[in-house]
């Protein structure tokens, strides 16, 4: 079993960096596997809905998110991290996440995701509801905690200061583990939940 963690902060060994560690440590403990993407401090331009994708399968944009696709396929649950921006996610974070959920067309459905937002003070409730849309439009199941998934810190390493952010994110991999697991063995017993046509309905007709 693996998860895939993807570090949306321009800043290595940040803020970010030490709640993601948390969450590192316990899945280890749970014999899962774990490898984290920094993604944050590379030049991603954003989606511009050329539609390339639908027809070769990738992006058009042949950079670190069709390097990332095959890992996202393969693992059983994903973690997407960000410092808190204006309110919001990270605009490299964002940009990736449109173009990896948009380009690959893999059945997504049970594979476990969590969210986890860093910020000196405000700005993490909207930023992890923001990104807990990639996984409630792609049929992922969306891994909880003792509270909302939110670290804070302002210079780099005060996220090791704040005691509840940590226990927060230690019980959302615990959670996030348990879940990955259960959901391994209702695939063995049951498959996975049918599903229906696509059916369509746009706004003008």
């Amino acid at each position: 079993m693996k998860v895939l963690i993807i570090n949306g902060s321009p800043r290595a060994n940040g803020n970010t960096c030490i709640a993601l560690k948390e969450m590192e440590k316990v899945f280890g403990k749970n014999s899962i596997e774990t490898e984290t993407i920094q993604i944050g401090n590379k030049d991603i331009r954003g989606c511009i809905a050329c539609g390339s994708c639908l027809k070769k399968g990738k992006c058009a944009f042949d950079d670190i998110v069709n390097e990332t696709a095959p890992k996202f396929k393969e693992c059983d649950g994903l973690v997407i991290a960000s410092p808190v921006y204006y309110a919001s996610a990270n605009s490299t974070l964002t940009a990736f996440l449109d173009r990896l959920f948009y380009s690959t067309a893999f059945d997504k459905t049970m594979k476990v995701g969590a969210s986890v937002a860093v910020a000196r003070r405000g700005g993490t409730s909207s930023t992890f509801d923001q990104l807990n849309k990639y996984f409630t439009i792609s049929g992922m199941p969306v891994a909880s905690s003792q509270y909302w998934n939110s670290v804070h810190g302002r210079d780099k390493g005060e996220a090791a200061q704040d005691e509840e952010g940590l226990q927060t994110m230690r019980t959302l991999a615990e959670n996030m583990s348990f879940l990955i697991k259960s959901i391994a063995l209702g695939k063995e017993k049951y498959g996975i939940p049918e599903k229906e046509p696509w059916t369509p309905t746009h706004f003008i007709r």
